[in-house]
């Protein structure tokens, strides 16, 4: 059964703007940090962003500070991630993960489910 769903990716020149969703089959969404990865071609997963399950902490790595933003609606199951400014770097295949308690598991790659991943690519 999938759990995690994403959606949202596509194609943008250099300075715009995506939001990537990310529809969660969990229950209780209120229960699970949630997290986004992103994959380059030849190069490991790495960590994006993550929030706490009541969507009151979050944290991200460098390279996106101050552009990308993650936020979840637990009414509705869902988590996003806002990205403006694109950047070429930022192409990728972006990952929505959960895990059960602290959003601190998750930036420490300590997954419990993924999804299967959509697609974001930035033309300069």
């Amino acid at each position: 059964q999938v759990q995690l769903v994403e959606s949202g990716g596509g194609s943008v020149q250099a300075g715009g703007s995506l939001r990537l969703s990310c529809a969660a089959a969990l229950r209780p969404f209120s229960d699970y940090a949630m997290g986004w990865f992103r994959q380059s071609l030849g190069k490991e997963r790495e960590f994006v962003a993550a929030i706490s399950y009541t969507g009151a902490l979050s944290n991200y790595t460098d390279p996106v500070k101050g552009r990308f933003t993650i936020s979840r609606d637990n009414a509705k199951n869902t988590v996003y991630l806002q990205m403006d400014n694109l950047q070429p770097e930022d192409t990728a295949t972006y990952y929505c993960a959960a895990q059960l308690g602290s959003y601190y598991r998750i930036y420490n790659y300590d997954v419990k489910y993924w999804g299967q991943g959509t697609q974001v690519t930035v033309s300069s």
